[in-house]
């Protein structure tokens, strides 16, 4: 099969497109035919060498696809060759097979195109628990997105006002990223990059929630945005962390945790994927009945066909990103 391949660690740009062995289903694993490749930051930390998981070499990057069957191994049951699915791997999906086990293969509509389905794994079930299991949202409460025209950001916009938030506030940088975000949902956008982050973003967020707070803050950027928004968090506001697309990892005192009667918590993916399986399965269900309903759109800014991997890949690591980007392995 053709694929991405890393022979070792290198910079993102430089892996190589070749051939693989065509991936064979294990006892309770399924091999799926990939149409649509899901683009994630850790894709580049995978293929040089960051990640806290470093495969064996040769292997392909990609932590999320779209697909149909092609084989299943035994003991599977639920799953039917030729089903449309996606299917979160550990590592393997930039390519034209991947194998997974089947509780990281999930059931997609029929009429959903490929490319939504890939877009709606990762980041959407990241942001789902973050925003249900760690900042225990409660419908009517408002919510402070960060970074919120890139994946995780994009995500938690949409699924805060599906899942009912009162006012999601979107933070992010420019006019077109904060139309970019209104697009999404949001009901107030702030320009994080404005002069005196620390208090002006307090300010803004005070000013569209009468001088209140808000109750929940999703953070997948880190550095001094993570401190500007602990100081607009309201009384008992759960901020939790899910990434640091900045760069930079905040120091929280926990005293100001204390004075201000708040909570900061982290939200890993992966968790979940390998201790509470069931949990995945119950929020990605849960995901395709919002899109369904027309709760949910991913907003796909870019495709790209399997070659041009490195072009995607670069896209998502310039700062200021918007919306998620698809590799195509095929024709739909």
């Amino acid at each position: 099969m053709k694929a991405v391949i890393v022979d070792a660690f290198t910079p993102f740009d430089k892996a190589r497109i070749g051939k693989l062995p065509d991936p064979v289903a294990g006892p309770g694993e399924v091999v799926v035919d990939v149409e649509a490749v899901d683009v994630n930051f850790p894709d580049i930390l995978y293929i040089e060498g960051k990640y806290q998981n470093r495969p064996a070499f040769p292997f392909s990057p990609g932590l999320g696809a779209a697909g149909r069957i092609a084989a299943l191994g035994s003991g599977v049951e639920g799953f039917s060759i030729g089903r449309k699915v996606l299917v979160l791997p550990h590592y393997g999906a930039y390519a034209e097979k991947v194998k997974a086990p089947a509780a990281c293969c999930f059931a997609m509509p029929d009429d959903m195109p490929f490319e939504e389905a890939a877009a709606l794994g990762l980041v959407y079930q990241t942001a789902y628990f973050a925003l249900t299991a760690r900042a225990m949202l409660e419908k009517g409460e408002t919510v402070l997105v960060l970074g919120a025209s890139g994946g995780i950001g994009m995500a938690a916009v949409s699924l805060a006002k599906a899942l009912g938030a009162g006012k999601v506030i979107a933070a992010t940088r420019g006019e077109e990223r904060s139309a970019f975000a209104k697009g999404l949902g949001a009901d107030v956008t702030v320009d994080s990059a404005m002069d005196n982050l620390r208090d002006g973003l307090r300010e803004a967020v005070y000013a569209a929630t009468d001088g209140r707070g808000v109750d929940v803050v999703i953070d997948p950027v880190g550095g001094a945005l993570n401190a500007a928004a602990l100081r607009a968090m309201a009384w008992q506001g759960r901020m939790v962390v899910v990434g640091f697309a900045s760069g930079e990892i905040p120091k929280i005192g926990a005293n100001y945790l204390l004075v201000k009667n708040i909570a900061v918590s982290g939200l890993q993916w992966t968790d979940y994927r390998d201790r509470q399986p069931e949990k995945m399965r119950a929020a990605q269900a849960e995901i395709f009945a919002f899109w369904r309903e027309g709760k949910l759109r991913p907003a796909i800014t870019g495709t790209f066909p399997l070659e041009r991997y490195g072009e995607a890949l670069g896209a998502i690591s310039r700062a200021g990103a918007r919306g998620k980007f698809i590799l195509t392995i095929r024709d739909n």
